[in-house]
């Protein structure tokens, strides 16, 4: 009798993350020096990570949860109390949370272009050289567009660190643990479980949160950055004398 191969388990539908950093990258050309490096660090040192090593690593998350009993169900219920939510699950939904804001920038960005193109062709001029132009130039951030930027950042650093309160919750000590003890219905009693590649598991968390902590510093010093470039401006400019004079500049922009 033939011996047939064992059904090839579903593959999980995953994400196109070279899209989505093309996407991401578009706001890149209307940042600063410290948002280009910001960009960097999440392709490489985080979504690159994720993809190529982390999915690998929590591959066999479920199936090498093992518990000490043959009781049907207790291993699905004993790994849904101690892991309420996948890693790679809860690191994907983090960077695109993270990168979101960066779409605030991209529409104002856009709104901008909009009003451009329709003062432009409003004064009687139409030439396609300078419509493209208008389409393809670095946007200073100045006016509305800094206010944007800035809340963008903030949003940001509000996600880093409400995601790095959450890994501590769940994982206290942002530690892998080796042995659990469950008993939950339907086990008959206190079962060991056994995680897999805890030690691997950790090594993996704590890199990648090291990067998020770089990269809330980074978003810190982008704000710092552009507040300071922007009093620097102001103390340096003519007739704007007071602060408010220079906050109702900024709101008036568009």
């Amino acid at each position: 009798m033939p011996l047939t191969p064992p059904p090839e388990p579903d593959q999980e539908p995953k994400m196109n993350w070279a899209s989505f950093y093309a996407v991401i990258s578009g706001v890149n050309r209307h940042s600063t020096g410290i948002g280009r490096i910001w960009l960097s660090v999440l392709f490489i040192f985080r979504i690159l990570v994720l993809v190529v090593a982390a999915e690998s690593v929590w591959g066999d998350e479920k199936s090498g949860f093992t518990c000490n009993t043959q009781q049907p169900g207790c291993n699905s219920v004993c790994y849904d109390h101690f892991f309420p939510i996948s890693h790679i699950r809860l690191w994907a939904l983090q960077l695109i949370l993270v990168s979101t804001p960066a779409l605030l920038v991209a529409m104002h960005v856009a709104h901008r272009r909009h009003v451009d193109k329709r003062l432009y062709k409003l004064s009687g001029r139409s030439n396609p050289k300078d419509l493209e132009q208008i389409k393809t130039q670095k946007m200073k951030i100045s006016g509305a567009l800094w206010w944007t930027y800035v809340i963008s950042l903030l949003f940001r650093i509000v996600f880093e660190v409400t995601f790095m309160y959450l890994f501590y919750m769940i994982y206290p000590g942002y530690k892998m643990i080796r042995l659990v003890k469950c008993d939950s219905y339907p086990c008959p009693n206190t079962v060991d479980c056994f995680v897999s590649r805890p030690t691997e598991k950790t090594v993996f968390t704590v890199f990648m949160l090291a990067v998020s902590g770089v990269c809330i510093l980074l978003n810190i010093a982008e704000v710092i950055f552009l507040v300071g470039k922007a009093c620097s401006k102001h103390l340096h400019a003519a007739g704007d004398s007071t602060v408010g004079a220079w906050i109702q500049q900024k709101l008036c922009s568009y």
